[in-house]
């Protein structure tokens, strides 16, 4: 086999693993539910017995799975990957596997192909359930299938990306972060590209190809994608075939330069000369601060040589972003999905990044220590759980102070122009911040609770990326209802206890709490009233429930993890004498 044994020994295990069937079956469950609250928000308590209806319905709800499947996937595609590889750096058995005899291909493809079995396996169980959306009509049978491949060729192209920075970057956070700004980069460089050829001419339509979600455009509305078409096509091949070329050639440069990249400089490192021992001795010595942890995540280079690239390429969106906000303000630019301004989007957009980047560093400070075995050595040190904390926290901010004041500056610029008021500008100042907390504390809760550093990434970040979604679906499906918090809070109810029920595994999984299991049961439903009050134009109301919410949540796991280290670990040990 091109993977190798590697790929192999998944294949034979993951099937007996519980969370495997757990995953399997949960992400079923998940989409029912979502087709239960779709329905209910769309026909409420009444019986739907139109072929016209159910069709309407059946096109609705395929365009909603399809689109929350192609986001999954390119969200959870490279982080697999990314982290897979880079639990072996930082346990430092990427090295013994250089030593074997398995050739370059073999761990390359056998590394990714082994991270995206999971989202493989996701995409083919959602087979059926696409089945019976067609059972309601609205759909064809070619536009399923379409979808489904677009998914896989994006989950194979953006992995791929995922594994080449992994082999690539030696930190964790590194990593992952220019895993996320690369996708997100190539995305936005792809549409400039496009604006810049002019829509159909030949330049626009071949980058228009390299971009998933025009491809799912496409599949979604073939009639309206190509008006001058009398019969029904979905000519999506070149969609897929491009990324899957993407993905052929980022795994050539991976195989390619697998030996050059690894095993990295340092490990060749000699050791000094008696007279550079000495001269290094009789050098200035930096001061340490009295918390030694926020000293060496402030004044020392534990995230790396290269964080200014990764600062660079946040400068980078956040010009996109603010280019694009400055153009809709020039004209009259329609709301985003009709809800948002164009600002607002670009503000949600540069915001979500941010938490996104500032939970990736909280949790990667973590795991690094656990993997490195220093975790367990300040067990044994002076440092109190409330210098290890505070500490952790006060670096992840000053690290990530670049991606928390860009966005904050935007406001400014926004208020200053006129599309915000005071009170606006205030109100969503003190969200992000509020927001940035609950990110910060999150990564660093998730990072004492998992032992395992890859599963540790995947609950902290999968839960600021669920938490997205999920306000994301919620709008779209109440924006199609139109109707009241009142009258929409039964048909979402179902979605609602589902999502507290999931945050509740997640946050309690190694230290239950009855703090933030009453936050997991609040959370959700705060946050549905403030997505319904936010669309009736409050501005008051959604702050103080967010803030609300967020910051009480923030506050339930800080608190275990300021008072002592084996409440923060989940476990119990005899005390030092």
């Amino acid at each position: 086999m091109i993977a190798g044994p590697i790929f192999q020994r998944e294949v034979l295990t993951l099937p007996r693993q519980p969370a495997h069937f757990v995953m399997r079956s949960g992400y079923i469950a998940a989409l029912l539910v979502l087709m239960y609250t779709a329905g209910q928000a769309t026909f409420g308590w009444q019986t739907a017995t139109g072929i016209g209806e159910l069709s309407r319905f059946g096109t609705q709800l395929f365009q909603l799975f399809s689109v929350v499947q192609l986001v999954l996937v390119m969200f959870f595609a490279p982080l697999l990957a990314a982290g897979r590889v880079a639990q072996e750096k930082d346990r430092q058995t990427l090295i013994l596997l250089l030593m074997t005899d398995l050739r370059d291909r073999e761990l390359v493809f056998g590394k990714l192909l082994a991270s995206l079995l999971p989202v493989g396996v996701l995409v083919l169980v959602s087979a059926p359930v696409f089945a019976a959306v067609y059972l309601l009509g609205g759909v064809s049978l070619a536009q399923i299938v379409w979808s489904l491949a677009l998914a896989a060729a994006t989950g194979f192209a953006t992995g791929s990306w995922g594994a080449l920075v992994a082999f690539w970057r030696e930190k964790t956070f590194q990593t992952l972060a220019i895993s996320v700004l690369g996708i997100v980069l190539f995305l936005g460089v792809v549409e400039a590209g496009i604006a810049f050829a002019g829509a159909g001419s030949p330049a626009a339509t071949a980058l228009s190809i390299l971009n998933p979600f025009r491809g799912l455009g496409l599949i979604l509305d073939p009639l309206g994608a190509q008006p001058d078409v009398r019969f029904e096509s979905v000519p999506a091949w070149p969609f897929v075939l491009s990324l899957v070329s993407i993905a052929v050639v980022l795994n050539g440069v991976s195989i390619l330069r697998l030996r050059v990249w690894n095993p990295s400089r340092q490990m060749f490192v000699q050791a000094a000369s008696k007279e550079e021992a000495q001269a290094v001795a009789e050098k200035a010595t930096r001061q340490i601060w009295n918390n030694p942890i926020i000293w060496r995540e402030v004044c020392t280079r534990a995230y790396g040589r290269k964080m200014i690239f990764i600062k660079l390429a946040y400068l980078t969106l956040f010009l996109f972003a603010g280019s694009y906000a400055w153009s809709s303000l020039q004209g009259e630019a329609a709301p985003v999905l009709g809800m948002v301004a164009p600002f607002g989007a670009a503000f949600i957009a540069m915001s979500f990044i941010t938490l996104l980047l500032v939970n990736a560093q909280a949790v990667t400070s973590i795991s690094t220590e656990r993997d490195a075995k220093t975790l367990e050595l300040l067990l044994v040190t002076e440092i109190s759980a409330r210098e290890f904390i505070w500490g952790k926290l006060g670096g992840i901010v000053y690290n990530a102070k670049e991606t928390i004041i860009l966005p904050l500056l935007g406001l400014l610029f926004f208020r200053y122009n006129g599309q915000l008021d005071t009170e606006q500008t205030i109100y969503l100042g003190l969200g992000l911040l509020a927001l940035v907390g609950f990110a910060s504390m999150l990564g660093v809760h998730f990072g004492l609770a998992f032992d395992n550093s890859r599963h540790a990434i995947a609950n902290s970040l999968g839960t600021i990326f669920f938490l997205f979604l999920g306000i994301f679906v919620c709008m779209v499906l109440i924006v199609e209802a139109r109707s009241s918090f009142l009258v929409q809070l039964p048909s979402f109810l179902v979605f609602i206890l589902g999502g507290s029920v999931g945050l509740w595994a997640a946050l309690t999984h190694k230290n239950p709490s009855g703090a933030l299991t009453l936050a997991a049961g609040l959370l959700p439903f705060f946050t549905f009233w403030a997505i319904t009050d936010f669309l009736m134009n409050g501005s008051l109301g959604p702050w103080l429930a967010i803030t609300g919410a967020y910051g009480f949540t923030t506050i339930a796991m800080l608190i275990p993890a300021v008072s002592e280290f084996d409440v923060a670990l989940g476990r119990s040990t005899m005390d030092r004498g």
